[in-house]
């Protein structure tokens, strides 16, 4: 009787169907949730490397248009400098 009214706590060891049907069931939820991580991070660095990509072509479209500008300014100085010369050679005359 000192036994049952002591401290000492006894482990049941009968497993009944019920457990181990909530372990399964766990078990398939763990297993299905990281198989669904895993798809989610394939379409995440899809995701990621198709943004890169179009960054890096917008990169290079963006330093063409730069290299035209450039392009154009010069030619347009030039321009202007030889518009400029004419004009101040006509008003001499």
């Amino acid at each position: 009787m000192t036994k049952a009214n002591g401290k000492s706590w006894q482990f049941n060891r009968q497993v009944n169907v019920s457990v181990l049907i909530q372990l399964a069931l766990l078990a398939s939820l763990i297993v299905g949730s990281w198989v669904n991580l895993q798809r989610q991070l394939d379409l995440l660095q899809r995701d990621v490397t198709m943004l890169l990509q179009n960054q890096s072509d917008l990169q290079q479209r963006l330093e063409t248009l730069s290299a035209k500008s450039i392009s154009y300014e010069y030619c347009l100085r030039a321009l202007e400098k030889s518009t400029a010369v004419t004009d101040s050679s006509e008003n001499t005359f």
